[in-house]
């Protein structure tokens, strides 16, 4: 389920915000330990993102 975004190509909080609501769906509203690792993996990716674009002016 979970991706690893390619080294060249920074995906958006949009994208990773997607990815944990098809996790939280997927889990049925309860993460097992192995979800939850990911979870946190994605909630990290997600706020990096969320800071890289807003430090980044729209096109």
């Amino acid at each position: 389920m979970a991706t690893t975004p390619s080294p060249d190509r920074r995906r958006t909080a949009d994208e990773v915000n997607e990815e944990i609501r098809a996790l939280w769906l997927h889990a049925g509203g309860r993460l097992r330990p192995d979800e939850r690792l990911v979870y946190e993996r994605l909630v990290t990716e997600w706020a990096e993102a969320e800071a890289h674009s807003s430090r980044t002016p729209a096109a």
